[in-house]
């Protein structure tokens, strides 16, 4: 017998991927991981029906969760590789965390300063083993572990803090918001000593130092 349920959602995720090709993305490894991630499941209940748009939802603790367009020109900017050993800062949902896993991080350790949100990602991504998430600042002077070959951070700043620098292996890649002539821009840092490659504007909300008091 058919299932028409598996159908329905198949094709669901195909033309959620047709319609980040028509805005732009050619990427075939993030929109197969885009394809084969579905976003619902880390999507708050009531924005479900809104997961397969694309648009930032509301998440709890006055978070959000990334449009999925900004999502994938991040991580084609990331360059992620089998066996990566990838630094995310800023968990949130854990859907840019479960796509980094997909595409064949080795290890990634997720940073999320609000308690509730690591808890329910942690939840969501127990099943991949190659995945960590905990509750810590990522602007903190020390970060846990250092030597990574890619850091991801959801979010912007006014400038590459060193220690993120200092995290990232020779010939490793950056990707945050960065502040620019009061603009917010997606930015690259190629290697620990080069100076950041602006990219597309972006929307991305600033980062907010130290753990949250509450949730």
């Amino acid at each position: 017998m058919i299932d028409l349920g598996s159908l329905e959602e198949a094709a669901g995720n195909a033309a959620f991927v047709m319609a980040l090709r028509g805005r732009g993305l050619r990427d075939t490894a993030i929109l197969r991981a885009m394809e084969q991630v579905p976003r619902e499941p880390f999507a708050p209940a009531a924005h479900r029906a809104q997961a397969r748009r694309d648009i930032a939802l509301p998440l709890p603790c006055g978070a959000s969760m990334t449009a999925p367009t900004l999502v994938a020109q991040m991580l084609a900017l990331l360059r992620v590789e089998p066996g990566h050993r990838v630094l995310e800062i800023g968990t949130g949902s854990g859907y840019a965390t479960a796509l980094l896993a997909r595409l064949g991080a080795g290890a990634v350790l997720s940073l999320e300063r609000y308690a509730t949100l690591a808890r329910e990602a942690a939840a969501r991504l127990a099943d991949q083993s190659e995945v960590h998430v905990v509750q810590a600042d990522g602007l903190a002077s020390e970060l846990p572990d250092g030597g990574f070959d890619r850091i991801l951070v959801h979010g912007s700043v006014d400038s590459i803090p060193p220690h993120w620098r200092a995290a990232l292996e020779p010939g490793g890649r950056l990707v945050t918001g960065l502040l620019h002539d009061s603009r917010c821009r997606v930015a690259t840092l190629a290697t620990p000593e080069a100076d950041p490659e602006l990219g597309p504007p972006t929307r991305l909300a600033a980062l907010v130092p130290g753990l949250a008091r509450v949730l």
